[in-house]
């Protein structure tokens, strides 16, 4: 049995995104701006009331530990991109990327995405597939649409073990042990 590229592909997002659904349908709106440390990068209000993600040029050291709002604009950011180039529009701009905030407006928003990229991938032919990529590397001329969609795969599965990891510390420490 032969499987193409965008098959496999899809095989693999499907994995991860079954990983993303476990952590997804049980997030309480708390668990998003949860901060598991001192040092963070989290979502915050600005004064006309969007969301704002902490950010740096250049990344701190050492690296803030992320809250699952902040991870969850980060999927949404790069992926809301990722889309732009691989449907030929204009990528947006960091700041353009908005958060729609805790809780159930996060986890359909993402899903939408989840919609939006399994579009791109049943469309996809091995010609298009090797075409050249610009995002995330765009100045690489070897680095193809199929390289973009592996990436797709591998930063969703890095971001999806970060939600999941912070997911179950907030809940470990809610627990009081039994001595």
């Amino acid at each position: 049995m032969t499987v193409s590229r965008t098959e496999l592909l899809r095989a693999q997002f499907e994995l991860t995104w079954a990983l993303f659904e476990y952590h997804l349908e049980r997030l309480e709106p708390e668990d998003f701006l949860w901060e598991p440390g001192p040092l963070i990068w989290t979502m915050r209000r600005s004064a006309d009331g969007t969301w704002v993600p902490d950010w740096a040029d250049t990344e701190p050291d050492p690296v803030p530990v992320p809250t699952i709002a902040w991870v969850s604009w980060h999927i949404g950011w790069w992926w809301s991109v990722t889309l732009d180039h691989a449907r030929g529009r204009p990528p947006r701009e960091r700041t353009d990327v908005v958060w729609p905030g805790e809780g159930t407006p996060t986890v359909e928003w993402l899903r939408d995405l989840r919609t939006q990229w399994l579009a791109v991938l049943d469309d996809l032919t091995d010609t298009e597939l090797d075409a050249p990529a610009r995002f995330p590397v765009p100045d690489d001329p070897r680095y193809t649409v199929a390289h973009m969609a592996a990436w797709v795969n591998t930063e969703l599965t890095k971001n999806v073990s970060e939600i999941g990891q912070l997911r179950l510390l907030r809940a470990a420490s809610a627990v009081r042990p039994h001595h």
